[in-house]
Formats: C-alpha cells, sequence, structure tokens
C-alpha cells in the first residue's frame, strides 16, 4: 500500500462540501473540501458501542426478529459455530431495530451531520459490520467503491456517510483505505470485481480502478468516526487477525435531497439487482426502487421534505 499525501494547505473561496455553522473550525472545513472526509476521534462512548455490541449478538443468536434488515452470513461456518457473531459479517438496513437505531439519533453524531447535510436529517442506508477473520480466501475484502453508486438520490454534496469504529482499526484487520480528494470526480462505472470466487453479492467495485493511485489506511481507536462524501473512493482490506473488526454506520442525507431516474445510467444495473432481491425476499412480483429508499428511510431530526 501507498501513503497518500492529504492536503492541509487553505485555498480561499467559498465552501462547497461543508455549511455554516459553528461546530466545525475552518482548519476542518477546508480538509474535509480538500480530501473528502473529516475524522472525528471518540466521538461516540465506550457505553454506546457497548450496547450496541450487545445488541448485534442477540442478533446473530436469533434471539431478535428484525424486519427489513438483511443479515449477510458465512454460511461455510454456520456447522461449526452455529447462530453466533462468528459467522454473520453484516447487518444492513437495522433501521427497524431501535437499539442499534439509536445510532443514527446520537446527539453528538448529529451535530457533525448537519454541517454536510443541514438541518432536515434523514437515515438513509444503515449497516453494522462484523469482518470475520478471512486470511486465505478473501472473501470478505470490499473492492474500492464509490456509495454514491448505490444510491438514486442527490445532491450528493447534501449526502454523508458516518462510519464508527466499535474497536480498534488498523490494517491488520481490514480498516477503511481511502482515496484523498477522489469525491472531486465524477461517478464511476462499477461492477464486480473480476475476483475468482471472491465477489459478493452486491459488492460493487471499480471497474477502472488505478492500482497506484494514492492512498490512505484510517487507523481508527474505539469511538473514533469518520464522515466522508458519497463520491469518495473507498473500500476495506482483508481481516489477518483472529478477532472480529466491528463497525457501526449510516448514510445521511438532507431531506430535501430529490430521488432521481436511474434509467440509462451507470447505477441501472444495480437498480435490477435490488428489485430482483427485494422481490425474492417479500414475494411481490414488482417494486419501484425509490418504494425500496421510502421503506428504508427514517427521519432523524428536522422536517421530513422529498425522501
Amino acid at each position: 500500500p501507498t501513503s497518500a499525501q492529504v492536503t492541509a494547505v487553505h485555498h480561499p473561496g467559498r465552501f462547497r462540501y461543508t455549511l455554516d455553522n459553528n461546530i466545525l473550525t475552518a482548519a476542518q472545513r477546508q480538509f474535509y473540501e480538500d480530501n473528502g472526509y473529516l475524522l472525528i476521534k471518540k466521538l461516540v462512548s465506550d457505553e454506546d458501542i457497548e450496547r450496541f455490541r450487545k445488541e448485534f449478538v442477540r442478533i446473530c443468536k436469533k434471539e431478535v426478529n428484525l424486519p427489513g434488515a438483511m443479515i449477510m452470513k458465512d454460511e461455510t461456518l454456520r456447522s461449526q459455530y452455529g447462530q453466533s457473531e462468528k459467522v454473520v459479517n453484516k447487518i444492513q438496513d437495522f433501521q427497524e431495530d431501535e437499539e442499534l437505531f439509536r445510532y443514527c439519533t446520537l446527539p453528538e453524531v448529529l451535530k457533525y451531520v448537519e454541517c454536510f447535510t443541514g438541518p432536515n436529517i434523514m437515515a438513509m442506508h444503515t449497516m453494522l459490520i462484523n469482518k470475520l477473520p478471512d486470511s486465505d480466501k478473501q472473501t470478505f475484502l470490499h473492492p474500492m467503491h464509490q456509495d454514491l453508486h448505490y444510491f438514486p438520490f442527490r445532491p450528493a454534496d447534501r449526502i454523508v456517510c458516518s462510519w464508527t469504529a466499535m474497536e480498534r482499526a488498523d490494517q491488520g484487520n481490514g480498516c477503511l483505505v481511502v482515496q484523498p480528494g477522489m469525491h472531486k470526480q465524477p461517478l464511476k462505472p462499477h461492477g464486480y470485481p473480476k475476483w475468482e470466487h471472491k465477489a459478493n453479492k452486491l459488492f460493487h467495485g471499480l471497474l477502472d480502478e488505478d492500482e497506484k493511485s494514492p492512498r490512505v489506511h484510517l487507523v481508527m481507536e474505539k469511538g473514533d468516526t469518520v464522515f466522508f462524501h458519497p463520491l469518495l473512493i473507498h473500500g476495506s482490506g482483508i481481516n489477518k487477525t483472529s478477532g472480529f473488526r466491528k463497525s457501526i454506520s449510516c448514510h445521511f442525507a438532507g431531506s430535501e435531497c430529490c430521488y432521481i431516474d436511474v434509467k440509462n445510467t451507470s447505477q441501472e444495473h444495480l437498480e435490477k439487482e435490488i428489485v430482483e432481491v427485494a422481490c425474492q425476499k417479500y414475494g411481490m412480483t414488482s417494486v419501484e426502487l425509490r418504494d425500496i429508499w421510502n421503506f428504508r428511510a427514517r427521519l432523524v431530526q428536522g422536517e421530513r421534505i422529498n425522501l
């Protein structure tokens, strides 16, 4: 891995990616403008993280019924470990679980989110990732990608991800990897990477990834939270340890954002895949993509306008 130079030079002029308030310093705003991400140390308390971890374990043990959630497992491990956290690598769309959804409503998180989205905030996409030990198959390697590829709403600048480490994340256990400044690039074509037996359902990656592009490994301690733009190119490596690397995240958007039609765009093939999965899961013959997102979305602050 190479090390990227993160920009720390002030460029006078109007801020595009952040909004005026008294939360971010001028230096923090400039860092996000230039690099597309901002790391806030020790933002979420150990007590809250412990509560999220306990709820995750309860879900893994099927002690909690979670409607609408997608629980991703390594089925090859089930015979060995049964229903446990050693099998589940991700819970997606946990918005109906009041305990996990507390993360999306934490005042300490929302005060930063508002700097990017404005005061009317929707929680659009929720995930708790439990990166399993994986040094040989590389099953849980997440290819470099832009999150906007998954989202049929705009403008991109009023969307932000909040990603919190639930324990130390480093290169050993597969921390986030970012390419600073790439949020200024347009949305690029995505698809399944050409890795034999290593492509996970809906884990799309850049089709024309530049392997030599500079990147930064975000080493984070428990409770550290990174906010990043949906066009920032990022991914994560494999977990080479015997433990688990947990994180909890939410993509937020200003409720003034609007749904777009992704037909005849690079996102069209993803729309077909998501609709197909939803129809299989709920026994429907057809469903609109925006209806799926309406179901996922929950208001966390202010007024629900468009989303």
